[in-house]
């Protein structure tokens, strides 16, 4: 669900992947990725925080899927 939220409000790919700790296949790559745009990461944690917040006071409605009959 977070990863689904970070794409449509146009996080950058390489930001979602780092924080979501998804195995990168490159293995000199994911050595340098531990601690990459950290700032970012945060802003994004900070966004999901806040929706997460928004979900419990009731701002934020979640529509709950219908099963067909």
């Amino acid at each position: 669900m977070a990863s689904i939220l970070f794409n449509e409000t146009g996080y950058p790919p390489d930001v979602i992947e780092l924080q979501l700790a998804h195995q990168e296949r490159n293995e000199v790559r994911a050595a340098y990725n531990r601690a990459r745009r950290l700032d970012e990461r945060r802003k994004m944690m900070q966004a999901w925080a806040d929706y997460l917040d928004r979900l419990r006071t009731g701002e934020t409605v979640v529509v709950p899927f219908r099963r067909p009959a």
